[in-house]
């Protein structure tokens, strides 16, 4: 995938702060900026993540639901899982190395954060909703749990090793 085909619009310094400032005050420890309208079909967002922001693992069920990532401040791991909530591969994102990803649909991940803050650009095709939209592990601790701070720890060290 090559980023220099995709047009990823400017932030400013003060919406960084203030979307991380947001985050911050996030019990999930991350912020969207959506930039699409209710409805589209195709979804833009800027995510800014916390370091210890823990999304539970899911997927995206329906073939248009391809997850397109984009770093454009920090680090962070994509980690892949099978059925049973193995992982099965780890792909690290950070500058000056590898900055995009692709994510197929109907396929297991997660991220983890691997610096203090960390801001994503987001696109995926089809229209929103919640009830649709992912399909979440019941393998894993739902966010926001203590089980789900013992599993992001475990997930870190995962993609540090």
């Amino acid at each position: 995938m090559k980023t220099e085909n995709i047009k990823i619009p400017q932030l400013s310094e003060k919406e960084i702060i203030e979307h991380f400032q947001n985050a911050s005050g996030s019990g999930r420890q991350r912020y969207p900026k959506i930039l699409h309208e209710p409805g589209s079909e195709f979804n833009r967002v800027f995510n800014f993540m916390k370091k210890d922001s823990y999304m539970q693992p899911h997927l995206h069920p329906g073939e248009e639901k391809i997850e397109k990532m984009y770093l454009i401040k920090g680090a962070f791991a994509v980690l892949f899982f099978d059925n049973e909530g193995h992982i099965k591969r780890i792909v690290k994102l950070e500058k000056k190395k590898k900055t995009s990803i692709e994510i197929p649909a109907f396929e297991w991940h997660t991220y983890v954060m691997l610096s203090d803050e960390v801001i994503t650009y987001e696109t995926m095709m089809g229209k929103y909703n919640p009830e649709t939209w992912k399909k979440l592990a019941i393998w894993a601790p739902a966010e926001n749990t203590k089980e789900s701070k013992d599993y992001l720890n475990w997930l870190k060290q995962m993609a540090l090793e």
